[in-house]
């Protein structure tokens, strides 16, 4: 086993998902089976409280071609998957989530593209009905957003389920960041791609571990990873405040002029300065997620740490 080239490598990220451990197995093995080329799993164990690394292991006793990556805590998604990239030996990469609403069996067709000559291969949904209602609207109002404002677009509809050859992990791996966004790193890397469609299902077992709030976070570190447009927009905003204040000035100086000295209305003062106070915390609130950002890079600390490899 050693001495094969492994043609496939099956990059899963799995926090928590005791349940769902021995059915994915299970599936991910049906699957490559019919694809009959060599393969590896890479299991990322992204600091789980349950028994998610117990039954990886004990799957990787049963299967010799599973390899378990066990990090020293929990890093989060983007550094897990990070980690499996890493780790991976394949010529073609294909990340999955363990929840398996992104279907296996489209592996089949992504390897056969792959045989094509294309570098990148992206699974686009079709139909998200199983997600709720303000999951696909948040999404969709987010993808509309980044596009509009970044130089990177990023697939709509499309997440980490994809295939990869080697050559995209080479360049991917020449980023130096550690605050990474994989879609957005997926998509600025380039390459000779082609889209796949599928419709997603339910999650199989469990629960997801992503809530809106960690969602929206996500969302803040691409578009800032991706774009400037956010500390542009403020020089426009200061520029369109000062023209209309200007105006403002300006007819209040004339009106004096023409009319008298008139009694200044409290409220009126009140409130514009409480909207120019609001203005220039929002500002400095955009700024501050920038400077951030380079506070965390300048520190060049590692994406993730590796406790234990099974």
């Amino acid at each position: 086993m050693a001495d094969t080239v492994i043609e496939i490598s099956i990059i899963c990220p799995f926090h928590n998902e005791t349940n769902n451990v021995n059915f994915f197995m299970e599936q991910i093995f049906g699957v490559l089976s019919e694809v009959k080329r060599s393969f590896e799993i890479v299991c990322v164990n992204d600091g789980s409280s349950d028994a998610t690394l117990e039954n990886l292991i004990d799957e990787k006793k049963r299967r010799s071609n599973i390899k378990v990556i066990n990090l020293s805590r929990k890093f989060g998604k983007e550094a897990a998957l990070t980690a499996g990239i890493e780790h991976s030996c394949g010529r073609a990469i294909i990340p999955i989530d363990a929840d398996l609403q992104d279907p296996p069996d489209l592996i089949k067709s992504m390897v056969s593209f792959w045989e094509k000559g294309y570098d990148v291969v992206l699974a686009k949904r079709t139909d998200r009905s199983k997600d709720d209602f303000i999951k696909r609207f948040t999404s969709k109002l987010f993808y509309k957003i980044h596009n509009m404002i970044s130089d990177t677009t990023i697939p709509e509809n499309v997440g980490d389920y994809r295939l990869i050859t080697r050559k995209v992990v080479n360049a991917i791996d020449k980023l130096p960041e550690n605050q990474r966004f994989m879609k957005g790193i997926f998509a600025w890397v380039g390459f000779k791609t082609v889209t796949v469609e599928f419709k997603r299902e339910k999650r199989k077992t469990g629960r997801t571990n992503f809530n809106t709030w960690q969602l929206w976070n996500l969302a803040i570190d691409c578009i800032t990873s991706f774009s400037t447009a956010p500390l542009r927009v403020w020089l426009y905003i200061g520029t369109l405040i000062s023209f209309l204040s200007f105006l403002y000035g300006s007819f209040i100086l004339i009106r004096t002029i023409i009319f008298g000295i008139d009694v200044p209305g409290y409220a009126s003062l009140l409130t514009i300065m409480l909207f120019l106070g609001g203005i220039q915390l929002i500002g400095i609130g955009v700024i501050g997620e920038y400077i951030g950002r380079i506070y965390l890079e300048s520190k060049r600390r590692p994406s993730y740490i590796v406790e234990n490899i099974y």
